[in-house]
């Protein structure tokens, strides 16, 4: 679920605050992804080679970012729903998902 969309209340901030997060990775997402075209631009006009590293870089921490963002969401609303939900099965699987993209995560 992106962004802890789920249909029960979220246990911490409220609506306000999960509608701000949203926003705040969405702008972040155009934002990465204004920066991404501008590196296509630099390979299509081959611009130097560690100039496009480096903007490839920067693309690649504001991913992080954004992705910290949402993961944090998620924890604060889908996960603590699952945890303290009465149903063992989501909670275990909840957090094989968390463990999934840990593992995902150190492969890279």
């Amino acid at each position: 679920m992106v962004l802890g969309i789920l249909h029960q209340p979220t246990p911490y901030g409220g609506a306000k605050d999960k509608k701000m997060k949203h926003e705040k990775a969405l702008q972040r997402l155009k934002t990465t992804e204004g920066h991404l075209r501008g590196i296509i631009r630099m390979v299509e006009e081959d611009a130097y080679c560690i100039d496009v590293i480096r903007q490839i870089q920067a693309v690649e921490a504001a991913l992080n970012k954004i992705s910290g963002i949402i993961l944090e969401d998620h924890l604060n609303t889908c996960v603590i729903t699952a945890i303290r939900g009465e149903e063992q099965g989501e909670r275990e699987r909840v957090l094989k998902e968390i463990q999934e993209v840990f593992e995902t995560a150190t492969k890279v």
